[in-house]
């Protein structure tokens, strides 16, 4: 790949991530090892910057988790930052990773495996929104690039290359949807707590209840809430 050119360095990144998308074993046949770590880290931040663009529309139209605005618009900045931050850390874990399993390749490489992965950042930010959806979907995705790339760049087998890596992804997705999960129950019990506490005041305000009798039915509901969560645990 021609990323090494500093008057490519931007030229390519399209074409690169278009790559990565729709032809991963081929790109990653070819990437180049070495060229330091500019390249790799300009193509992550930005298309760590298209993702924060991608959930900033969404969550202004009312399809994304950002709570406003300003919160949609911090995103695109965030993103990129967390995006860099995290991908060489991230790069080291798979560094060990690809070292334990035989790869003779060293940190930038598994830097540049990494960063070029984040091509599908802006697609999976279009399904992150979705319930469970949105986690499986960029599991799936990435664990089929790292193959990729284990199996083109560091001479692993596939066979041993999706044991590994799936298995750690199927992991992490369980992980995810386990806390989805218990994030939309707390989220219906808090709604459903807000209904009851409204019904309640409009009783009184209309005298149909007095309010020693509203606090005793807030009393038992909340009590039924504190037994339906140690359930849960």
């Amino acid at each position: 790949m021609g990323e090494n050119s500093g008057a490519n360095l931007f030229g390519n990144i399209v074409p690169d991530a278009v790559a990565v998308i729709t032809r991963p074993a081929e790109f990653y046949r070819g990437m180049a090892k070495k060229g330091g770590f500019v390249p790799p880290l300009v193509f992550m931040v930005v298309m760590g910057v298209a993702a924060g663009l991608v959930r900033a529309v969404m969550a202004m139209i009312g399809f994304g988790h950002a709570a406003g605005m300003g919160m949609a618009l911090a995103s695109v900045v965030l993103v990129p930052v967390f995006t860099a931050l995290f991908g060489f850390i991230g790069a080291a874990v798979v560094f060990v990773i690809w070292k334990i399993l035989g790869s003779a390749e060293d940190y930038e490489t598994a830097y540049r495996c990494l960063a070029y992965s984040c091509a599908i950042s802006p697609l999976t930010a279009l399904i992150d929104p979705v319930p469970y959806l949105g986690a499986l979907v960029p599991a799936a995705w990435g664990t089929w690039l790292v193959v990729c790339a284990s199996v083109e760049v560091h001479g692993i087998g596939a066979k041993k290359a999706w044991i590994v890596f799936g298995g750690i992804a199927a992991v992490l997705a369980i992980l995810s949807i386990s806390a989805q999960r218990a994030g939309r129950m707390a989220a219906e019990r808090m709604s459903g707590m807000q209904m009851n506490m409204e019904e309640l005041q409009q009783k009184m305000d209309s005298g149909e209840m007095t309010p020693e009798e509203a606090g005793r039915m807030m009393g038992q509901f909340l009590k039924g809430l504190e037994e339906a969560a140690g359930e849960d645990r």
